[in-house]
């Protein structure tokens, strides 16, 4: 299932303005990562779905490692990858590599809201391209989603990629489903809609 999409920026506020602008719709803040030098906003896609967009973090210090998501070497911003939700993530990484895909192993990560709440996840190794999600465990703590997003709606999520076959069987190991057909390069494409107006992420 779809837990989230992330579009990665080299300005967050930037960003941010161009899809409020285009959607008609606020986008709230998410959090800061300590020690990432990252902060993102969020939009909900409906259901237990939504979007990150995620940049630098001008209060924090420059990271001692590079921030994820390639932000460090972006020019613009981009759909760089998506998760998917799971429960007993352990257990979904040990049935993947039986299948031939190694997702990476999990990590366990933080971040306190706005209102000071510590959420807390775990979550294999996102990739900065490729169409293949990482996987993401909330376990008992407080979903995104539950604080009651503003809301766009997902219209269209679809993929290419050079090689569909490996791309399919990795997603297959993952039980993934995915829109995906060939394209010379790894991309992501997501279509959201509001009453104002759509926008469309690659």
């Amino acid at each position: 299932m779809l837990d989230h999409l992330v579009y990665a920026t080299p300005n967050l506020d930037t960003t941010v303005a161009e899809i409020e602008q285009q959607l008609g719709v606020q986008m709230v803040e998410g959090g800061r990562h300590p020690g990432l030098g990252t902060r993102n906003r969020l939009l909900g896609l409906g259901g237990r779905a939504y979007l990150e967009v995620i940049g630098p973090d001008p209060d924090q210090e420059q990271p001692p490692v590079p921030r994820p998501f390639g932000i460090d070497t972006l020019t613009s911003a981009r759909l760089v990858t998506w998760a998917v939700a799971v429960t007993d993530i352990d257990a979904v990484v040990a049935r993947a590599r039986a299948h031939g895909y190694d997702p990476g192993d999990p990590q366990d990560m933080s971040r306190r809201t706005p209102s000071g709440d510590l959420l807390t996840w775990r979550l294999t190794p996102p990739a900065t391209a490729g169409v293949v999600p990482f996987l993401i465990d909330w376990s008992t703590t407080h979903h995104p989603t539950d604080s009651g997003l503003p809301k766009a709606e997902l219209t269209s999520f679809r993929a290419r990629h050079p090689d569909v076959e490996a791309a399919q069987r990795s997603l297959s190991a993952l039980n993934v489903d995915l829109d995906l057909t060939h394209g010379t390069t790894p991309t992501l494409t997501a279509v959201l809609r509001s009453t104002p107006g759509s926008l469309t992420l690659t």
